[in-house]
């Protein structure tokens, strides 16, 4: 951060740090060239061409960390290797475009919760009606006997296309979701498409809500400016496990071998979750003792329940309630967090999101481990058994109701009820209490300041 100069003239205008603009203001800023400590400052010496009409910024508004220096002092600097550029996009410039009009929507709703049904038909009729749009729903939602019971759903039932979970694949087949409940909806489409996965638009119709910004109220008009385009986008970041069995010891050769596409063809026992990889004790009364590799080192092994490894999505699922920080969706990184941990000082630990980890049950373990994925498919870890774990290319498509930091923060004060206070008092009324020279609490002054209104 640069001071402002009080020799520089007052007539140009400054705008505050991360200072908002709009596209064609954004177009319009004169850049000057200055060789600083992170490339997004610009110089605020006085030039001599006419500055009326510029916008003048300190700092551009990123998401992204400011590039470091590249050199160190005198002598040191970082080897320049061209084969390890790469173009980092902004997450704050991430919107959402159809390079050519959506024609299926998938429409995905909470299960047995009759409070959905009556939007589940208003937007499934909506879509069918006015957007002309080819609507898939999952076949065990025409057996719900409370929604045939609906006479407008009557009329629409045979319009739908229907999928049956595990039978048929939706890979480039669906172009939009939608989803209509609580934070569930929105694991079960990351798991229906375990590669690309199409722009998911959740609205809040369950309990927590954490993931689901969007509010049913005004639907039409939402999905009418999601449609045409208008939309930023949180790229939510999946987890990519593979179990390697000891008895496939084959198959585990193959998966290690250098693959240029990364998970782009995932193995037949691979799972990419959105929220975590829970490994934990299951039924055993002794303590898991599961070994962590990263890259192939040894990092530590974890005595305990067990251990939680998750994406920022998940960092404020169960790796919340396990002491874990919250991390934005937009940090790349993975989370591991240990469950009740027989130690005093092991905390849960935040790495790149370019490595792999490898966990494998102790040798010296008494007793296996149970794996779970978002909450599914758990499976025991035997011991020889190993899990890797890598962040996928393929992450889950949010759109924002907001921005990617409003709607952050907007969940973590509706759903979590983050850092609530009663707000401490001014020091005004602490001198009011000083000179009344009585003993009357502080409730009690405001108490006769209610009744003097």
């Amino acid at each position: 951060m640069f001071p402002l100069r009080p020799d520089l003239p007052q007539a140009v205008p400054s705008f505050p740090l991360h200072s908002s603009l709009s596209i064609e203001e954004f177009n319009n800023v004169k850049w000057e060239d200055v060789n600083d400590c992170n490339n997004n400052c610009i110089r605020e010496e006085p030039v001599s061409r006419p500055q009326s009409n510029r916008h003048v910024l300190r700092r551009t508004r990123s998401l992204n960390a400011p590039s470091p220096v590249q050199q160190f002092g005198p002598c040191g600097r970082i080897m320049k290797n061209s084969a390890m550029v790469m173009q980092i996009q902004d997450p704050a410039s991430q919107r959402l475009t159809w390079y050519k009009p959506p024609l299926t929507v998938l429409v995905i709703k909470k299960v047995s919760d009759a409070s959905v049904l009556a939007p589940f038909v208003y937007l499934v009729d909506w879509l069918l009606q006015e957007k002309n749009m080819v609507v898939w729903v999952e076949s065990a939602v025409l057996e719900d006997a409370q929604l045939n019971e609906n006479v407008r759903f009557k009329a629409i039932r045979d319009k739908l296309v229907t999928f049956k979970d595990g039978r048929d694949d939706l890979t480039d087949r669906i172009d939009f979701i939608v989803c209509l409940g609580g934070d569930g909806t929105l694991l079960y489409a990351s798991l229906l498409f375990q590669q690309s996965v199409p722009p998911v638009m959740a609205f809040h119709l369950g309990s927590l809500g954490f993931l689901t910004p969007f509010r049913f109220d005004n639907f039409e008009e939402q999905l009418t400016s999601v449609l045409e385009g208008h939309a930023a986008l949180t790229l939510r970041s999946r987890l990519r496990c593979v179990m390697h069995r000891r008895s496939d010891r084959k198959h585990e050769a193959k998966t290690l071998e250098a693959d240029p596409d990364g998970d782009a063809r995932p193995a037949a026992n691979s799972i990419l979750v959105l929220n975590e990889v829970v490994i934990d004790r299951g039924p055993s009364p002794y303590l898991s003792n599961i070994d962590l590799f990263l890259d192939g080192k040894y990092i530590t092994s974890v005595q305990g329940d067990g251990l939680i490894v998750s994406t920022p999505t998940g960092s404020t699922a169960y790796a919340a309630a396990a002491g874990a920080s919250m991390i934005h969706p937009s940090v790349p990184a993975i989370m591991v967090t240990p469950i009740c941990p027989h130690s005093l000082s092991f905390r849960p630990i935040v790495v790149p999101a370019g490595v792999e980890l490898k966990i494998s049950v102790s040798p010296e373990s008494r007793n296996t481990s149970w794996v779970s994925f978002d909450g599914r498919n758990r499976q025991e870890l035997f011991h020889g058994d190993s899990l890797r774990v890598t962040t996928s290319i393929y992450p889950v498509p949010c759109i924002c109701a907001q921005d990617q930091i409003s709607d952050w923060f907007a969940s973590l004060a509706d759903g979590l009820h983050w850092n609530v206070r009663k707000r401490q008092k001014c020091l005004d009324e602490l001198s009011d209490l000083t000179a009344s020279g009585s003993e009357d609490t502080l409730d009690e002054i405001e108490n006769m300041k209610l009744y003097d209104v």
